[in-house]
C-alpha cells in the first residue's frame, strides 16, 4: 500500500531514527516528508494529501497537540499519531480526547510502529 506519511520532529536525529523504524517495519514503500517545527507540519498537512502524521508533542512554533487541534477544526480526518517521550496516561488521554489515532512513547522499536499502525491500516 503506497502511503504518504509526514514525520514532525524538531530534531532532524529522531525524524531519522522514525524514519528508519517505518522502515524496518515494513513499511519501505511509503513516501515520507519531513517537517522541522509544528508550523511548518501544519503548512504541509494542509497543502499535501497525507495518508498518516506522526508528530512530535513538544516542537517549536506549534506543538504537535496544536497542529492536531487545527486539522481536526478545518475538517481534516487524516490519522495522526504522535512519536514523543511524553508517555503518561494523562498524556495519552489528552492525545486521544483530542482525536489522535495513538501515541508511541520514546523509546519505540519497529515492533511498536507495526503494532500501532498494523490495525489503523486494516
Amino acid at each position: 500500500m503506497d502511503m504518504k506519511v509526514l514525520v514532525a520532529d524538531d530534531s532532524k536525529v529522531m525524524r531519522r531514527i522514525v524514519i528508519r523504524a517505518l522502515r524496518q517495519a515494513g513499511y519501505d514503500g511509503w513516501e515520507v516528508v519531513e517537517a522541522g517545527d509544528g508550523a511548518e507540519a501544519l503548512r504541509i498537512a494542509q497543502r499535501e494529501q497525507l495518508d498518516l502524521i506522526l508528530t512530535d508533542w513538544n516542537m517549536p512554533e506549534l506543538s504537535g497537540l496544536d497542529v492536531l487541534n487545527a486539522l481536526r477544526a478545518s475538517g481534516s480526518t487524516v490519522p495522526v499519531g504522535f512519536v514523543t517521550s511524553e508517555g503518561s496516561s494523562q498524556m495519552r488521554q489528552l492525545a486521544e480526547d483530542s482525536g489522535a489515532q495513538f501515541l508511541i512513547a520514546k523509546p519505540f522499536t519497529a515492533e511498536t510502529f507495526r503494532d500501532v499502525l498494523e490495525p489503523l491500516l486494516g
